[in-house]
Parts: structure tokens; C-alpha cells; sequence
């Protein structure tokens, strides 16, 4: 059956952390039917008769035309959004492969690389759904789902090698407060929302060491390098990395305080554990698990990429903060 725009009339969005629910609730205000599936009937119960999500997103009103459901018959869309952490993504396909549409447009928002696969979710998916007739595209870029529902402007991008689609996605997507590009290169839109959230974690331990604001716009500079080489030895066209899925949301998530990942530097430099971390945040940072994924990826494919490596010591080796820092300031001096 060909795409066209009137195609999409409804949406389900699976996943109702923030950012599922922020993009749901974006989908409702354009124009669409939107429907959130989510796990929690509390959760459920608030966004259906409060217009509110108490747990991800407490104090922010709804769309009161958005609904919310746990009953997994509402997955059969034609247009799923899947706002699944990455690292619970090929589970949960496994388990929901039955209830969608055979020929399922889904527009993945999770970032992220699979720990013990290194696999993006592109990869993710062409596994778990493999002999259906699913597109998959990817939405990235910086965003954060707060400030996408008090309606202050943003942009991101979408990804997909089909263009066709891409133009009717991103009308979708696109109001008078979110702009949304499309893109054919989704390995490199993938792997900038992927590794971004590496560096975002040592931009904010530099912060709570009070390091300066030298050494951040450093981290930044030289982290989009080390996400840029490791990005294009997978097949990531290069340009894709100055745009918004690259340095954009490397910038938003280096330098905003509504960033989970910088807010896990921070609480580094304070001396905190991470599972302290993750039990103030109370809720998922991807940056932590990505960190082993994208250090032995880059391993495998002879790429340099210090800063992750520094941060792969602090997590799993035990390494003090400053030490790791000190150490990345002592490499050898080369070309830029």
C-alpha cells in the first residue's frame, strides 16, 4: 500500500517516559488521533482523567485529547512510534511483534547502542521483525521533552532511505513551535543521538568539578571529533555530525540542566555511586550503558576515542574522576 500523507491519521506512541510522552502529546496538538501505550495503569489512569503524567512529567498539562492504555491491541497502528529505552528494545519486539500492523511504519525515538551487540536500533529491529514488511525511520535531535510541551521551539531531524516517506513524516511531525528535518543517513543520525550522551556524562563531570568553562567548550569540541570518527567508520556520512542529531543535541545535552546524562557527571564529581545516580534520577540515562558498548565498539574497529575510554575507567574500573581527566590533558600532542 503506497504512503501518502492522509495515510496517517492516527498514531500509537509505545512508551510513556517523558519523551514518549511529549512526542504523543505533540502528535495530538498537529492534527492526529494519538494514542500512548504504556505499562503503568496509574500512569494511565493520570493521563486519562488528569491530563498529566505524575511520574515522568508531573505539572505539565496534556493534550486533553490524548489517550493512554495498557491494552497492547492498541500497537496494530500502521504508524508506531517506539519511545523504548534501547537497551529494553529487542526485548520488548520479541514479546509485542504479534499485535503490529504487518506492514508497521515505525519511527524509532530511543538512542542508544545495545550493550552486548553494539547493534543500533536499526539493527535492533531488522532482527526482532525480520519477514515483516516494517519501515523504520529515527527521530533524533535536541530535545527536551519539558520544553517540548510547554511549546518552546525545537528542532530535530528524521531519518529514513526512504526520501518519499521522510517528506511525509516530517509534515507530521512539524507545527508552529517543532520543526522537523528529514535526513537519508541513518547510521549517522543514530550514532550522534547514541554517542552524544557519552560525552554529555564527562561534560557534566566537568562541571561538578568546576573545571571551567575552557574545559567544557573543549570536551564538546573534541568529543564531536571522537562521535564524528567513530560515526563514519560505520558508514555515518560525516556532514551528518554538524547538524542537529550530531552537534546540536551534543550541545543541548552537554550544556542543559534537564540533560539525565550531564546530571550523572555531576553526581560523579560529588563522590555519588551510580547507582545513586540512577536512584535520584529515577529514570533511565543511557549514556552509562552506552559507555561499555561504544569503548569496546571502538576497540573492535581500531578507533580512538579517549573520552569514552576515560569514562569506561571511572565506570568500571574503579579510576578517580580527576585522574581520568588529568590523564585525557596528558595525551600525546598531535594535529587537530
Amino acid at each position: 500500500m503506497p504512503c501518502t500523507f492522509n495515510t496517517f491519521t492516527s498514531v500509537t506512541v509505545a512508551g510513556g517516559g517523558s519523551w514518549g510522552t511529549a512526542l504523543a502529546h505533540l502528535l495530538v496538538m498537529h492534527g492526529l488521533s494519538a494514542t500512548l501505550w504504556l505499562r503503568d495503569r496509574a500512569v494511565a489512569d493520570a493521563v486519562n482523567s488528569r491530563h498529566e503524567n505524575p511520574r515522568y512529567l508531573p505539572g505539565l498539562p496534556l493534550h486533553p485529547d490524548l489517550r493512554a492504555s495498557t491494552d497492547p491491541a492498541v500497537l496494530s497502528d500502521r504508524l508506531l512510534v517506539l519511545a523504548v529505552p534501547c537497551q529494553q528494545l529487542r526485548s520488548w519486539l520479541e514479546t509485542h511483534r504479534c499485535f503490529l500492523h504487518p506492514e508497521v511504519v515505525l519511527v524509532n525515538a530511543a538512542k542508544g547502542l545495545e550493550t552486548d551487540s553494539h547493534a543500533r536500533c536499526s539493527t535492533i529491529v531488522a532482527q526482532t521483525l525480520e519477514g515483516m514488511s516494517a519501515r523504520y525511520t529515527v527521530l533524533s535531535g535536541p530535545s527536551f521533552a519539558a520544553e517540548v510541551i510547554r511549546g518552546l521551539p525545537a528542532a530535530v531531524v528524521l531519518a529514513t532511505k526512504d526520501e518519499t516517506l521522510g517528506r511525509i513524516l516530517r509534515k507530521l511531525f512539524s507545527g508552529p513551535t517543532f520543526r522537523c528535518y528529514s535526513s537519508t543517513d541513518v547510521t549517522g543520525v543514530e550514532m550522534g543521538g547514541a554517542l552524544k550522551n557519552v560525552i554529555a556524562i564527562a561534560a557534566g563531570l566537568c562541571d561538578g568539578l568546576q573545571l571551567g568553562h575552557n574545559s567544557r567548550a573543549a570536551l564538546i569540541t573534541r568529543g564531536l571529533a571522537e562521535i564524528s570518527r567513530l560515526g563514519v567508520a560505520c558508514g555515518a556520512q560525516q556532514a551528518t555530525f554538524m547538524g542537529l542529531s550530531g552537534l546540536g543535541d551534543l550541545t543541548l545535552t552537554c550544556t542543559g540542566d534537564l540533560s539525565r546524562n550531564r546530571q550523572v557527571g555531576l553526581g560523579l564529581a560529588q563522590g555519588l555511586s551510580l547507582s545513586e545516580i540512577t536512584s535520584r534520577l529515577g529514570m533511565v540515562a543511557e549514556g552509562i550503558k552506552t559507555t561499555a558498548a561504544v569503548h569496546e565498539l571502538a576497540g573492535q574497529l581500531g578507533i580512538e576515542a579517549p573520552i569514552t575510554a576515560a569514562m569506561q575507567h571511572i565506570f568500571h574500573e574503579g579510576q578517580a574522576p580527576g585522574e581520568a581527566l588529568r590523564q585525557l590533558m596528558g595525551r600525546d600532542l598531535r594535529q587537530e
